[in-house]
């Protein structure tokens, strides 16, 4: 054997050495997926969160729905001080809690919204044996709903999530025609194009779609057999195609954990009023924390829009490739 064909062979047998290995990763990933990381809500979280909710004169109170399978999901109902009639479902991203969404709450509130913060099943305070990132969790927002609508006068229905929440909250949508529009920021396209972003190490997709490709596709092989569910069908970009839903989303030109290509995906596949606003500098779920009060005007006039309109036709479509979208 030459010399030529031993190196060869020894890079063959390397390339066969990291796909095997990348395999095995995704066995263990698999179950990983649908049991995340839960943060639990404590005492300090909640004499934060009513310290915000004190200044802006806001009061809140415990707030439990039964699921379908019976898990009880837990969250807070919070009162603004001069009510305007709408209510804002808030939903936190994954290994997080509600505690976490109190500054957007906070401001929602100031101008009359009503706002549940919930926790995600199999998060926070919540029950559930698994996460399954909008598969269950859609029909978990029907109950919410429910609940809501039963206890308060509602004029107008909203909700807003980050990351999970964002997709979970734009499938919700797409399951319950009594949310009358959505925010989003930073929610994933489908769960299968944004596994390929994690297996890359959130450094490049790429990597996700090539050499790590066994891990991403036997960790959600695994996912799908314990949870029930396939991977294609939970998908917010397939989800704003089913309902003409008005949706503002939100993405971070610094975002590698679902970067932009996901919102501008969801973007191209909705049917209804949509925006698409771009912040330069923003990392994941940061967009806030980047351009506060812009974030803040942005969203309240989305909600505004919405409800001047009655839920039909009233964001104005902006695309990703608009002056507007690149501020």
């Amino acid at each position: 054997m030459n010399t030529i064909t031993k190196r060869l062979v020894l890079f063959l047998a390397a390339i066969a050495f990291l796909l095997a290995s990348s395999a095995a990763v995704g066995v263990m990933l698999g179950s990983g997926i649908l049991h995340p990381y839960r943060k639990t809500v404590t005492a300090d979280n909640i004499a934060n969160a009513d310290r915000a909710f004190a200044e802006i004169h806001a009061t809140r109170a415990d707030f439990e729905v039964s699921a379908p399978d019976d898990a009880r999901l837990r969250g807070w109902k919070v009162r603004p001080e001069n009510p305007n009639g709408d209510w804002v479902v808030i939903l936190h991203g994954v290994g997080d809690n509600r505690a976490s969404q109190t500054g957007y709450a906070q401001f929602m509130l100031a101008r009359g919204y009503g706002v549940v913060m919930m926790d995600s099943r199999a998060q926070g305070e919540s029950e559930g044996a698994m996460a399954t990132y909008g598969w269950m969790e859609r029909n978990d927002a029907r109950r919410i709903d429910d609940a809501i609508l039963a206890a308060e006068p509602v004029r107008h229905l909203f909700y807003f999530g980050e990351s999970m929440g964002g997709a979970i909250a734009l499938q919700s949508a797409a399951a319950d025609v009594r949310i009358a529009g959505v925010v989003a920021e930073d929610p994933f396209s489908n769960l299968r194009e944004v596994t390929y972003d994690y297996a890359g190490l959130q450094f490049s997709p790429l990597l996700g779609k090539t050499l790590f490709r066994p891990a991403a596709i036997v960790a959600l092989s695994q996912a799908e057999k314990e949870g029930g569910f396939r991977a294609m069908d939970v998908s917010p970009e397939d989800a704003v195609a089913v309902r003409p839903t008005p949706i503002l989303l939100i993405c971070g030109t610094d975002d590698h954990k679902i970067p932009c290509r996901h919102a501008h995906r969801i973007f191209r596949h909705a049917i209804g009023p949509k925006e698409l606003w771009v912040v330069n500098g923003a990392g994941h779920t940061m967009a806030y924390g980047v351009a506060h009060d812009e974030f803040e005007k942005r969203v309240l006039r989305f909600f505004a829009s919405v409800a001047r309109s009655d839920g039909r036709n009233s964001a104005q479509p902006v695309g990703p490739d608009s002056a507007d979208a690149a501020n």
